[in-house]
């Protein structure tokens, strides 16, 4: 039988509801809160015939780990988007867009990164698994429900990917601030993995000397840095801007 995980805030449990209803056990939801969007909500559920059970505050609280649920918290089933690597590549039709991220190792900023992944249309976001958050309740609430339609894929040696990857004819492109030019003189078009390092640290030197090209974001003002959901987004839209105008 498959892990339950629990899922809790309104994006991420919708989000949930419309990809596979039937993955969800139960729903626990605040029955003093009365307002549109909880009766939309639990309308919703009830036409997806999940099952829900009327919880406290406290209890809600307890089972999202005090975090902010909004008076939403699920028990689902695990869904894999894809199993590994390969069958993500193997099942893409046209040129791959990749979010590699290492060393990120804060909830909130790997759920804004599966987020800004989902937006920009890219078709996975991958990271080691040691050395990484990985993709908990919050990091789940944050993503808004992108953890439910952007696979997240784990490997064990990231480097090693990134080689698996070249030998696929996927350009790997690492961010760095002394890269030797800027995002807007890189070429972003083609199979594109774009690799951010953890703020602060960077890429680690293995993934770094991995890397096909390095690039930096252009900072006009007294920031040395950016948060890195930020700096991806930064650079996965840059990339689908040049594929836009590539195209037309």
């Amino acid at each position: 039988m498959s892990q339950l995980k629990l899922l809790f805030g309104f994006h991420a449990v919708t989000a949930r509801l419309r990809h596979d209803a039937g993955s969800i056990e139960e729903i626990f939801f605040d029955p003093t809160r009365r307002d549109r969007r909880m009766t939309d909500f639990l309308k919703h559920a009830e036409a997806s015939k999940v099952r829900l059970i009327q919880a406290d505050a406290q209890r809600l609280s307890g089972l999202a780990g005090g975090a902010r649920h909004q008076g939403v918290v699920a028990r689902a089933r695990e869904v894999s988007l894809a199993l590994n690597l390969d069958e993500l590549l193997d099942g893409i039709s046209g040129p791959p867009l990749l979010l590699i991220l290492d060393s990120v190792t804060d909830p909130h900023n790997l759920g804004a990164c599966l987020r800004v992944a989902d937006g920009a249309g890219a078709h996975a976001v991958i990271a080691p698994k040691d050395r990484a958050v990985g993709l908990n309740a919050t990091a789940a609430k944050v993503a808004s429900g992108a953890a439910e339609t952007v696979p997240y894929i784990t490997v064990t040696n990231l480097a090693r990917t990134l080689r698996e990857l070249q030998e696929r004819g996927i350009w790997v492109v690492g961010t760095s601030d002394d890269a030797p030019h800027d995002l807007y003189h890189t070429k972003l078009t083609g199979p594109l993995a774009i690799v951010m390092g953890a703020e602060g640290e960077g890429m680690r030197r293995l993934v770094r000397e991995n890397c096909d090209e390095l690039t930096s974001i252009p900072m006009a003002g007294g920031v040395e840095s950016l948060n890195v959901s930020v700096a991806s987004a930064v650079c996965l839209y840059e990339a689908v801007r040049q594929r836009t105008v590539t195209a037309s």
